[in-house]
This record gives C-alpha cells, structure tokens and sequence, in this order.
C-alpha cells in the first residue's frame, strides 16, 4: 500500500503540489499517494489527527494554515522557527516535525536555477509579512552586502529587522525610504501581484544586471515585473521555479531522495 501525503489549505483545488509530487513520484519510482486536503477555517487540527490515525506520512501546508502548523509542531527546524510558520509537517508517531522550505526553494530556483549569486549583493526584500519572515534567514545565509526590508506599514518593516537584528546588515523602511538607492535583486513578496497591483517602487530602483523576482506567478508577467520590465531590470523570474524546488525540498525530507526539478520548471512554466 502507498504511504500518503497530502496539502492542505483553504482554498485547495487550484494547487499544483498533487502534479508536481506526482512527478516527483513518477521520477523516483517512490510508492506514495498524494491528495488535497480542503480544512474548513476552524477545521485544521481535526484534518491533521484524521490524517494522522488513517496512516498518513507528510503534509504540505498552505494558507491559511501555516501558522498554526507552527503551533502544533512538536519539533521544529531552525528555519520554521524564523519563519514562525511551517508548510511541511512529517508524523513520527506522537511527534509532528515542522519545517519551512520556502527560503530553501527560492534560494535554490535564485542561485542554482537561474544562476544568479546573491552574496555581496545589494537586496530588497518587499513585504514585510508571513512570506517575507519564511525567507529572511536563508537570504541573510547567503551573505548579500546589504538587505533592505520595505513595506507600506513601515512598523512591520522594523520588526522584520528587529526579529534578526544578530545579521547587522539590514535596513528597513517604507517605499519613500529607498529613492535613490539601487539594488541588484529586487524581492516582492507582498500580495500585490494577487490582486494585480503594482508596487509604489520609486524610479531607478534597478541597478544594472538586476534580477527582478517575484514569488507569485500566473499566465502573463505580473505588475511587479512589467515595472521592473520598463525600469530596465536585465532579468525577470516569476515564482514557479520557487514553487517547485520548495516541493522537491519536502519531497527529500519525506522519502531521502531529492528530484530533478529542471524539466518540471520548464513545463510549468510553458502551461502559464
């Protein structure tokens, strides 16, 4: 019988986690089942405990449910515990190991992926909210010569900072604060690109050879980067590299063995 693994979150059905693992699974030849999981907003833990007592190994965790995945895990690794949210559950009997891959897969899609080295670099990270918290740490491994946080509420933009001010590189602000300033990775990780809205970037933002990255993804360029676009970044990248290498990160932690992710990329990314 196939060991099972799922994601859960609310919405669920327009997930790409069932295709991408079932590639994994496909390419590894690893007996496993993989499902969506729909939890009502108040109906997280009840979907965990009828997923653990039916057998279940692993889940992946999407919104809204990150945080409380947090809070239900037993053991967490040093990057959920930064992000203060989990999106990979593993059950080992009574205990639930929480991990966050997001950082690791953007890091991976950034550095291996689109060959871009972010130590010594000049950083903006845009948002300050649940996913720019589950990326801060692994950016901030990667040495860049500065990162900025910006964010419209800049009090947020402070806190982010202050959560890791043992790193004595980071700045933060609203969107005012870095006129003038030129970055060589410009991060949006806010929620304006789901709502089809542009960030209030000031011009000239984008040094040059820049890589303009946004975590979200769809059909067509999202605002962020038809901006960067006209504002003369060199390089462009949506999420869907992220999106994949987070999923083959909870896939090694699950069955041990880490997928090739380079094809899977490709033909996502020519369906949008």
């Amino acid at each position: 019988m196939p060991d099972t693994y799922a994601v859960i979150g609310n919405p669920i059905a327009h997930s790409k986690s069932p295709l991408i693992h079932a590639e994994f699974s496909k390419q590894t030849r690893q007996d496993m089942y993989y499902e969506t999981i729909l939890a009502p907003p108040n109906g997280f833990a009840a979907a965990i405990e009828d997923f653990q007592q039916n057998g279940g190994k692993g889940m992946n965790v999407t919104v809204p449910f990150k945080i409380e995945a947090y809070k239900i895990s037993t053991r967490l690794t040093e990057q959920a515990t930064a992000a203060q949210a989990v999106n990979t559950l593993v059950f080992d009997g009574n205990e639930i190991y929480g991990d966050n891959t997001d950082g690791t897969g953007l890091i991976r899609d950034i550095v291996t992926n689109l060959d871009f080295a972010i130590t010594t670099k000049r950083v903006l990270l845009c948002g300050a909210g649940g996913a720019a918290r589950g990326i801060m740490l692994p950016l901030l491994k990667q040495e860049p010569r500065m990162l900025a946080i910006s964010n419209r509420t800049i009090q947020k933009a402070h806190k982010l900072r202050q959560q890791f001010s043992s790193y004595k590189n980071i700045v933060s602000g609203n969107y005012a604060d870095i006129a003038g300033k030129e970055f060589d990775l410009i991060i949006n990780a806010t929620s304006a690109s789901l709502i089809g809205k542009p960030l209030p970037l000031p011009l000239s933002t984008f040094a040059t050879e820049s890589l303009a990255y946004d975590i979200m993804y769809g059909d067509k360029n999202t605002p962020f980067l038809q901006f960067a676009r006209k504002e003369g970044a060199t390089y462009l990248s949506d999420g869907i590299g992220m999106l994949v290498e987070q999923a083959a990160e909870s896939f090694f932690i699950w069955r041990g063995v880490r997928p090739e992710t380079k094809l899977l990329i490709e033909m996502l990314n020519q369906k949008n």
